[in-house]
């Protein structure tokens, strides 16, 4: 039809009618229209033309979609795009593709309905787009589109990674043999009809020599017809065959330039890691060549001492080199607004990326005060604590302070993650040889391993000091990372985790995973004087040669006592060394903590510097200042993520306004790290409390990560039970979510709206001060765990 119209105006160039053709041979919008996004304080909502297509959502200002508004199937009206004038089409979406704002990936976002006319759409960190339609059936005609569209970019990105998993398995050489042998067969059906056509080609050329003569013609045009019929019949054979040979070798040509490609990326991914592999393997020798005069004094690359202890109890390890350091902080306040939570970039806003550097100068460290010094030591283990209450001892319960050991079994690395690079580290389908038994979940409980420091911080009386304890709270979290390289298990939707140690540590906290698509945890933790929550989900790749984790979402503690809560969000995490070499961690990044409530303006922007084999400076080192709410630096943080942390406070300042210098008093210990047994590299490198973690526990919820089977195998040593369960286990899930699937398809085919999966201890709120749809503890599971009302858990086991 549109081929017929565009012949018809002879005034187009051939240029102008292929553009028009591939236009208008593109697919229908699944949705379009006008709705107001959300852009920035100053703006508000602005009117917008959205436009929901193959599993992405883009929006166009207003001036520019104009001229689709007529087309499509928007909220409010049934019109199809096919009855729009053809040339109008053309330009308008040509146009449009050039002046697109924003798009927004379907596959894995969630969609959040705010109000009656309000929806969220996030993808989990990098993108946020607050909506707002004109009523409540425009809304959730979009919500519905929304969902079903997200519900075919999961399966469809699924069957394309099937696709491609089955293309890179498949043997070469059988599939060349049956290529080959295919292609012959078709060879030799041309080669049949080569041989008709030349015959009765010859024949037809006789009979027609033969009419020349002119006698019978009646008969002669009977045998020219019929063998004209016949030489019809061969060509339409002949053709018949070159379409099919021609089909085949087009479709297997596809098939081994994906299977070509594949060997390419995979054997330039090697080339790279070979090259990383020479330059550090230089780089070594040069810088063992260089300190080999201190050898004697040098760390050994030998695990066992990789860390060690304080000089003597109480004392500092920071020299005068490594407690005076230079820092460069941002300028701008921080303001953590509906975009800004998730790492969005809306229009309309710029980042302020304007610095200030900052000279830290110790002062007076020979003559420090060691009674100060001591705040929080190694000497104060999993112990049990005394109760407050008449002096009198707690009743503790006696908990195993180690697992069984890990079993060595043979693993050939490279046959199972050469088809997983550059996907999504969720999804690759790892056995458990490269877990260790815990849950991501329980993971996420290992933060509250030096809780004691948040006990201390709940006393502090100023403000920035609290803060600087709560910086050294955020560090600890990192310790463990150091030595443990070991995936945990990624938690079934509706798993949960309680950890309840009020009787000795003097914290519980109950964690569930409420997202599948993409993972997502929320996590309540109520201590003494302090409570502690946080929405946890990121995002990682696996490029053969590391994997880099980047959390996604914020963690937040609060002190009733005195009003104030601060808020962070943890820097990224990098594992080296997967195929070649020992396996090791980094964390690296900014991270900034800001204060809300009473304690709004006062901030600390922290530093972990990277791994480096050439700098001078401390490694896995961590430096770091306190301001109040008038910008000044109030105290300092110096120290390494896998050791100890050290606070100073600031006795004066002197220098400029923009490259001030702050000279501090005596340092004392915040944190220090408590080291693990000698021999826990043989039960996965776990500290005590991590291998109370997974203790069997009564009376939890049936969702607990203690009941996971798969994970309990792995943790007695049937790795291979083990991994049976967990394919059984995963595709449960997977059935699970096909049927939700089926149900809302069916539901938006009925016209009516079809409930998201609800968490049962978290519910999603608006956070305080921001437009952010958020997890929040509903505050029953504790009760429920008192009532063993369990009847809301799903059967995920």
């Amino acid at each position: 039809m549109t081929e017929v119209v565009l012949a018809n105006k002879g005034s187009l160039s051939t240029a102008n009618s292929t553009a028009a053709n591939a236009v208008a041979s593109q697919p229908d919008p699944d949705m379009k229209g006008w709705l107001l996004k959300w852009t920035n304080y100053l703006k508000g909502y602005q009117k917008r033309w959205f436009v929901l297509s193959k599993g992405v959502l883009s929006y166009y200002r207003a001036e520019h979609g104009a001229g689709s508004q007529a087309g499509g199937r928007s909220a409010g009206g049934k019109l199809s795009i096919r009855r729009r004038r053809k040339g109008p089409r053309a330009e308008n979406q040509a146009e449009m593709t050039h002046t697109c704002r924003g798009t927004i990936s379907l596959h894995g976002a969630l969609i959040h309905t705010v109000d009656s006319c309000t929806f969220v759409i996030s993808n989990g960190g990098t993108q946020t787009f607050h909506i707002k339609a004109a009523n409540e059936v425009e809304r959730q005609s979009w919500v519905t589109a929304l969902e079903l569209a997200k519900a075919k970019a999961i399966r469809a990105m699924e069957s394309d990674e099937e696709e491609d998993d089955t293309a890179a398995n498949t043997i070469p050489s059988e599939e060349l043999l049956l290529v080959v042998r295919d292609l012959t067969l078709r060879l030799e059906n041309l080669k049949t009809c080569y041989d008709l056509i030349t015959k009765h080609g010859a024949a037809l050329q006789r009979a027609l020599s033969e009419l020349e003569s002119g006698e019978d013609l009646t008969s002669k045009t009977k045998i020219v017809s019929e063998r004209a019929t016949l030489f019809r019949i061969s060509s339409n054979a002949m053709i018949n065959a070159c379409s099919d040979y021609l089909q085949t070798a087009q479709t297997q040509g596809h098939k081994w330039s994906k299977m070509l490609q594949h060997e390419r990326d995979q054997k330039l991914h090697l080339e790279e890691m070979v090259e990383q592999l020479a330059r550090q393997h230089s780089h070594l020798e040069q810088a063992a060549h260089r300190h080999r005069p201190n050898a004697a004094t040098s760390a050994s690359d030998d695990e066992d001492n990789e860390f060690y202890d304080a000089q003597e109890e109480g004392g500092s390890v920071a020299s005068q080199e490594e407690s005076s350091f230079i820092l460069k902080i941002p300028v701008a306040h921080h303001r953590r607004n509906s975009n800004d939570a998730t790492g969005s970039s809306s229009e309309g806003e710029e980042g302020n990326s304007e610095t200030q550097q900052v000279l830290v100068v110790t002062d007076n460290l020979d003559n420090m005060d060691v009674t100060d010094r001591i705040s929080v030591s190694s000497n104060q283990a999993l112990t049990p604590t005394l109760s407050n209450n008449n002096q009198s001892t707690k009743i503790v319960r006696k908990r195993r302070t180690r697992v069984p050991e890990k079993p060595n079994y043979p693993l050939n690395l490279w046959s199972i993650i050469k088809n997983c690079i550059g996907k999504d580290l969720s999804k690759i389908p790892m056995p458990v040889n490269f877990n260790e038994p815990l849950s991501m979940l329980q993971r996420l409980t290992e933060d509250f391993e030096y809780s004691e420091i948040l006990d201390k911080a709940a006393q502090c009386k100023d403000t920035c000091e609290q803060l600087a304890y709560v910086t050294a709270f955020t560090i600890s979290s990192y310790s463990t990372t150091s030595n443990r390289t070991g995936k945990p298990f990624n938690p079934l939707l509706g798993e949960t985790y309680e950890c309840d140690r009020t009787d000795d540590l003097g914290w519980r906290c109950i964690n569930e995973q409420v997202s599948h698509h993409p993972p997502m945890a929320a996590q309540y933790c109520e201590g003494r004087g302090w409570r502690c929550w946080q929405e946890f989900t990121m995002t990682s790749k696996f490029r053969g040669k590391y994997i880099q984790i980047v959390p996604l979402g914020y963690a937040h503690v609060e002190f009733p006592a005195s009003g104030n809560k601060f808020t962070w969000r943890k820097v990224t995490t990098t594992v080296h060394n997967i195929i070649v070499g020992k396996l090791w961690v980094d964390n690296h990044g900014d991270m900034e903590i800001f204060g809300e409530k009473n304690a709004r303006g006062v901030k600390c922007h922290l530093k972990y510097l990277p791994y480096s084999y050439f700098t001078r400076d401390t490694q896995r080192r961590v430096k770091g200042v306190v301001m109040d709410n008038a910008s000044q630096v109030k105290w300092v943080i110096s120290g390494t993520w896998d050791s100890k942390i050290e606070i100073a406070p600031v006795t004066s300042t002197s220098g400029s306004v923009e490259n001030p210098v702050y000279k501090t008093g005596n340092f004392k210990t915040a944190w220090s790290r408590r080291l693990p047994p000698n021999d826990c590299e043989k039960y996965y490198n776990f500290t005590v409390l991590a291998c109370q973690l997974n203790e069997p526990e009564p009376d939890v919820a049936p969702t607990d990560c203690r009941l996971r089977p798969d994970q309990r195998l792995m943790e007695e040593g049937k790795w291979n039970d083990s991994n049976a369960e967990k394919l059984r286990l995963e595709e449960k899930q997977r059935a699970r979510r096909r049927e939700r699937e089926a149900e809302a398809e069916q539901a938006a085919a009925e016209g009516r709206p079809y409930p998201p999966y609800e968490p049962i201890w978290f519910g999603k709120q608006k956070e305080e001060g921001t437009d952010n749809l958020v997890h929040v503890y509903k505050g029953t599971y504790w009760d429920c765990k008192a009532k063993q009302e369990w009847s809301k858990c799903p059967d995920i086991f």
